[in-house]
C-alpha cells in the first residue's frame, strides 16, 4: 500500500503511540451523564486535560522528538530542539525534549508574561527573549535552526506531530469501538487530522467533525479556497485555535481535506458557554478550544440523538480571567 501524500497512516499512528508510551498517558473517556441527558446521546468527553502538561500537544511533541532519535541517533539532536510558542505546544515541547534527553529552546517575544515563560524554563527549557511579536520570536528560531544546527518542532505541519495526535484516535476506537462521530477543534489540522485518519481506518462509517472560531478560522478559508490562505487573527476565548496554516503547509490542509466530513463555526458567546456548563456540570476546567464541540452541538443545533458521539477536551490552558470573560458573557 502506498504512503499517502500527507504522510500520516494508521501504521505510522500505531508506531507513534509506541513511541510516546511513558511520557503521553492514556487519557480516559468518561461518560457526561448531564449532556447525555440534554443531547438526547451518548456523549463521552475524551479529557486530554489530564496529560502531564495539560494538553494534547504533548502526544505530537514526544513522537517527533523520539523519532528522531530512533532514525538518525541522539547525536543528531546534540544541539537540541526549538520552537516558538507561548502556550501547549511550548510546554509539550519543553517537557518532551526533557524526557527524552534533549536540550530544548524554547523562544518568546518580550511580551509573554513572565509566570508563562517561568513555567516553561520549570520543565527544563531555555527560554530566549526576542522581539516584541511572535513573528520575531519566530525568527529566532529560525536563526537557531540555521546558525547552531537545532532541530524545528513545529505545532502541527508534519506527519511525525499528527501521528502523535493520532493516538487519541486509537484510544477512541478501543474504549468506544462503535462511535457515530468524533467532534474535534480545528485549528492547524494536526489534531483533527491525526484522529480522523485513525478513526476513519478503523470505522470509516464514524463521522469526523471539525470545529473552527467564527472569525480567523485559517484552515476552513483555506479548504474552501482550495489552497492555503492568510486570514485575520481575531482574540477569542479559544485562542490556541486562531493562526495560519502556513503558505507551504505539506501535511495538514491535505490531511483534513481527506478525513473531514461536515464542519461548523462557533461564536464566543457559544464557547462562553460551552466553557461555564463544563466546568459547571462536569466539574472540568477548560480553554475555549477544548469546548468547542460542545459549543458546535449547542449553537448549531446538530441531530446526535441516539448517537455515541466523543468530544476532545483538548486542553486545560485557561486563565483565571479568561474564566471570568467567560462566565460574564455566558451570563449575558
Amino acid at each position: 500500500m502506498s504512503q499517502p501524500q500527507h504522510g500520516v497512516s494508521l501504521s505510522s499512528i500505531y508506531q507513534a503511540r509506541r513511541r510516546i508510551a511513558g511520557q503521553a498517558v492514556r487519557t480516559p473517556l468518561i461518560r457526561s451523564h448531564a449532556l447525555c441527558e440534554r443531547f438526547d446521546a451518548e456523549i463521552l468527553l475524551k479529557l486530554e486535560t489530564l496529560q502531564p502538561t495539560g494538553a494534547f500537544k504533548l502526544r505530537g511533541a514526544t513522537n517527533m522528538i523520539a523519532a528522531l532519535i530512533e532514525l538518525h541517533g541522539r547525536d543528531a539532536l546534540a544541539a537540541g530542539v526549538t520552537t516558538a510558542s507561548t502556550g501547549n505546544h511550548g510546554r509539550a515541547v519543553a517537557y518532551a525534549a526533557a524526557g527524552l534527553g534533549v536540550p530544548a529552546t524554547i523562544c518568546l517575544s518580550r511580551l509573554v508574561p513572565a509566570n508563562k515563560a517561568a513555567a516553561i524554563e520549570a520543565l527544563g527549557a531555555e527560554v530566549l527573549r526576542v522581539g516584541e511579536s511572535q513573528d520575531e520570536a519566530f525568527g529566532e528560531v529560525e536563526r537557531l535552526v540555521r546558525e547552531r544546527g537545532m532541530t524545528l518542532i513545529p505545532p502541527f505541519d508534519d506527519p511525525l506531530i499528527a501521528a502523535g495526535q493520532g493516538t487519541i484516535g486509537l484510544e477512541l476506537m478501543e474504549d468506544a469501538p462503535d462511535l457515530d462521530r468524533v467532534i474535534v477543534g480545528l485549528s492547524g489540522g494536526g489534531l483533527l487530522g491525526g484522529i480522523g485518519v485513525a478513526v476513519k481506518a478503523i470505522r470509516p462509517e464514524a463521522r469526523v467533525t471539525g470545529v473552527s472560531l467564527s472569525h480567523g478560522a485559517a484552515m476552513w478559508e483555506s479548504l474552501r479556497a482550495g489552497r492555503p490562505v492568510q486570514v485575520e487573527e481575531v482574540e477569542s476565548l479559544a485562542d490556541s485555535l486562531g493562526g495560519g496554516i502556513g503558505f507551504d503547509n505539506r501535511c495538514t490542509f491535505s490531511l483534513v481535506r481527506e478525513v473531514m466530513d461536515d464542519h461548523y463555526q462557533v461564536s464566543e458567546p457559544a464557547i462562553a458557554r460551552a466553557m461555564v456548563d463544563i466546568l459547571d456540570h462536569e466539574k472540568l476546567l477548560v480553554e475555549g478550544a477544548a469546548a468547542v464541540g460542545l459549543a458546535a452541538i449547542a449553537e448549531h443545533g446538530l441531530d446526535v440523538r441516539g448517537q455515541r458521539v466523543a468530544l476532545i477536551l483538548s486542553g486545560n490552558g485557561v486563565a483565571l480571567e479568561a474564566l471570568d470573560r467567560a462566565r460574564q458573557q455566558a451570563a449575558r
